[in-house]
């Protein structure tokens, strides 16, 4: 249950999925720096074993969000470790394919939906009565400029991250008077390996330098810059603060202003 009006998590318990790197594992720092006790969940299990051995009393578990069985055991683990729930942030996500949607495989297009999209859906029941217990609390599910905007070539991707906006608006009105506030974030092209990667593959297949398509993706939003996990991480983080606490149902942008993602190729977010 939150009290003053201050950014502490001071004892707080939170649950991130998908959060062994990336921006998932920036929110667990940011998190761990406020006070809170955290317990995380991957399907990398040495990206989960590194994670626990940098991060002293981070819990964690193996599991695949997209399974109801295993999303039982982890919150299971979780609160064992955690005694009781005060945030969640659904992070677990895929990129799924790229194609035109004539050469869309439909089993790529259900595992993206069922991690992306099904994969919030089971954490958020099993978080719901347990935020309620506690007397309220914050849910955060990371969607994606995908889900603000359209998205040629990423169809499974930009459908999921929509279904997520959709998920947060109801969750937002449910649990809203249980003194729970939901919102979504949609961060845009996030610096990092994963981008250079993604860079470097669109560039191979249009012809181009990959410095050339680098900025074209810099272009597409205002700032013209790339984002970083850290600050994704800060916006979350904010939102499950006391400080936060009236925010609720909002769907908010990590994306220096991206403004589309009408790109000839369909540029990756993941």
């Amino acid at each position: 249950m939150r009290g003053t009006m201050t950014n502490s998590l001071q004892g707080r318990g939170a649950i991130v999925t998908g959060a062994a790197a990336g921006i998932g594992r920036a929110v667990v720092e940011r998190l761990m720096a406020t006070g809170a006790k955290v317990h995380i969940c991957d399907i990398d299990a040495a990206a989960l074993e590194g994670a626990k051995a940098e991060l002293p009393g981070l819990g964690t578990s193996l599991c695949d969000v997209s399974e109801a069985a295993q999303v039982d055991r982890f919150f299971h683990e979780a609160i064992r470790h955690l005694g009781g729930l005060d945030i969640l942030i659904n992070n677990a996500g895929i990129a799924g394919p790229t194609a035109p949607v004539e050469d869309m495989d439909p089993e790529t297009w259900a595992r993206t939906l069922a991690v992306n999209l099904t994969g919030q859906f089971l954490c958020a029941r099993r978080a719901a009565p347990l935020l309620k217990a506690a007397g309220g609390g914050a849910l955060v599910n990371v969607s994606s400029a995908g889900g603000r905007f359209g998205y040629p070539l990423r169809t499974p991707y930009a459908a999921s991250k929509w279904g997520i906006i959709g998920l947060t608006k109801t969750l937002a009105m449910e649990l809203g008077p249980f003194s729970i506030n939901v919102n979504a974030i949609c961060p845009g092209f996030v610096a990092g390996d994963r981008l250079e990667r993604v860079i470097a593959a669109k560039a191979a297949i249009q012809g181009i330098p990959a410095d050339t398509l680098r900025r074209i993706y810099l272009e597409l939003n205002s700032l013209q810059s790339f984002i970083t996990p850290e600050q994704i991480a800060e916006t979350i983080v904010f939102l499950c603060t006391p400080a936060g606490a009236a925010i609720s149902g909002q769907v908010i942008g990590v994306d220096g202003d991206l403004e589309t993602l009408r790109v000839s190729s369909g540029p990756a977010l993941d």
